[in-house]
């Protein structure tokens, strides 16, 4: 159940620019995202996080990151509030205990649509996800920097962050021998890939198109929060997040190629390892959905999820995913 506005509301004191505002909730994810509506100051967005998935260190790591690549980048990325006393991140008390919040500048635009034409859009995020990756590459991380890794053991073992894929729902004695020979392959092709660092890093790892924002010629990426150290093109796989078996896939897949590639090249393994990061990913979001299935989001997907995985995974054993 996630918190109530007037539960959040007590805490916006924290803030100069958002006091006396009104809180009303946008969405629940892994988050609670609240829009905050001000007389005078106009609108912010305020996260307010998951009890127990980020450590305030963790979420600080994030926020570091963040504003590096707000100094050292053009990307349309969202700015953080400080509060009163300078930091970042705050924390408030509710009826339910004490939960971390981070408040940002309002952003327009809206999510854009997967029936509609989404080539362009993807050429950019392809260019997006390279100048990230370029970034990390030479940027020095403060002292103490903590970000969780998205690798075979955290997304495949059963105590990964975002659940047991085995546990989630439509898994059964019918898709569950294909999901297991899928796991036992995934493990053995990472470890051959490696995590050299031209491949392997800071990533955005949730670049859906739930955290992306269209307004007019504008694209923003939102919603850093499960940036973590992972394969670079796993941010392809997650652009395409619960849109895998969508017979557009391979065309938004050389768009996406286009842009990254106009600002940073793959070798012929990264090219060649792109399906099993669809499929790395496909399995976390199957996790998720049954770790998170009070959302709206999970419950959205939820049904033929497992089953779909499934045939994608026929498909990755076979030899590929797409022709």
């Amino acid at each position: 159940m996630p918190l109530m506005a007037r539960e959040v509301e007590p805490a916006l004191s924290a803030w100069a620019e958002v006091e006396g505002g009104s809180a009303r909730l946008i969405n629940h994810s892994e988050n609670e995202t609240f829009q905050l509506d001000t007389p005078a100051q106009g609108s912010f967005t305020l996260r307010v996080h998951r009890a127990g998935y980020q450590s305030r260190g963790s979420i600080e790591s994030e926020l570091a990151w963040l504003m590096a690549l707000r100094r050292d980048t053009s990307l349309a990325i969202p700015e953080p509030v400080p509060g009163r006393d300078g930091s970042l991140l705050q924390s408030f008390q509710t009826p339910r205990g004490e939960r971390m919040a981070v408040l940002f500048r309002h952003i327009a635009g809206s999510e854009p649509q997967p029936d509609s034409n989404l080539g362009d859009l993807f050429v950019t995020l392809g260019a997006y996800a390279a100048t990230m990756h370029n970034h990390v590459t030479g940027w020095q991380r403060p002292p103490g920097f903590d970000r969780q890794v998205w690798q075979a053991a955290t997304i495949l073992d059963s105590d990964g962050p975002w659940g047991d894929w085995r546990m989630a729902p439509g898994v059964n004695e019918y898709n569950r021998p294909i999901l297991d020979r899928l796991d036992s392959a995934l493990w053995l092709r990472l470890a051959a890939y490696g995590t050299s660092p031209e491949r392997y890093g800071l990533i955005h790892a949730d670049m859906r198109l739930g955290n992306v924002l269209v307004d007019d010629s504008k694209v923003s990426l939102i919603d850093f929060d499960d940036c973590g150290f992972c394969w670079f093109t796993y941010d392809f796989a997650a652009a395409i997040s619960f849109h895998e078996t969508s017979p557009a896939v391979p065309a938004l897949k050389a768009a996406w190629l286009k842009g990254y590639q106009s600002v940073r090249q793959l070798g012929a393994d990264d090219l060649a390892a792109i399906d099993a990061m669809v499929m790395l990913r496909r399995m976390a979001l199957l996790a998720w959905i049954g770790s998170h299935a009070e959302t709206r989001l999970a419950q959205q997907h939820m049904r033929g999820f497992a089953d779909g995985t499934a045939q994608l995974a026929e498909r990755y054993l076979r030899g590929a995913i797409w022709p």
